[in-house]
């Protein structure tokens, strides 16, 4: 059986000089109690034949309750420990985390009880800084930040506050 893939944004933003990363915490009773290595990029699976570029910006859609309009700069996929491969792309942009409103999902809870309750796929979203980053977000995507970094070099956004070789 093919290993499914996923596609994602990377939403960014820089706030008083400092890359900020937008992530999202996943919904349900399994991850209520998790924190580090639990967050997310807004992303989703999508099917063989699947534009992953136009499924990464339906997840953020869903999973978010906002469109994503900017420029999308693509990320290089990574493979996660599961075997899935995720694709993403960066866009830089804002979002209001308290107005997050995600799509909801069906599940059996309590185990075994044959209740159907919904819940949200996404309970959550933050803005966060690259270091903060690292310890919330999952392992297998926090390779996305270092290629983010590569991409958006926050000192490149304002006066230089720090001459090359040390002149000035």
């Amino acid at each position: 059986m093919a290993r499914k893939s996923s596609a994602g944004i990377v939403l960014y933003r820089i706030r008083q000089g400092e890359l900020e990363v937008f992530l999202v915490h996943p919904g349900g009773p399994y991850w209520a109690k998790k924190d580090d290595g639990a967050w997310s990029i807004p992303k989703g699976e999508f099917e063989p034949g699947e534009d992953p570029l136009a499924t990464a910006r339906r997840e953020f859609l869903e999973e978010t309750g906002s469109p994503v309009t900017a420029e999308l700069r693509p990320l290089p996929p990574l493979k996660q420990p599961s075997g899935k491969v995720v694709h993403a792309w960066a866009a830089e942009g804002d979002i209001d985390a308290a107005t997050v409103k995600s799509n909801l999902f069906a599940m059996e809870w309590p185990p075994r009880s044959g209740l159907m309750q919904n819940f949200p796929e996404v309970d959550k979203g933050a803005w966060f800084t690259i270091a903060a980053a690292r310890q919330k977000l999952l392992s297998g995507q926090r390779p996305f930040l270092d290629e983010l970094q590569k991409l958006v070099d926050p000192q490149d956004s304002g006066p230089a506050t720090n001459p090359p070789n040390g002149q000035g």
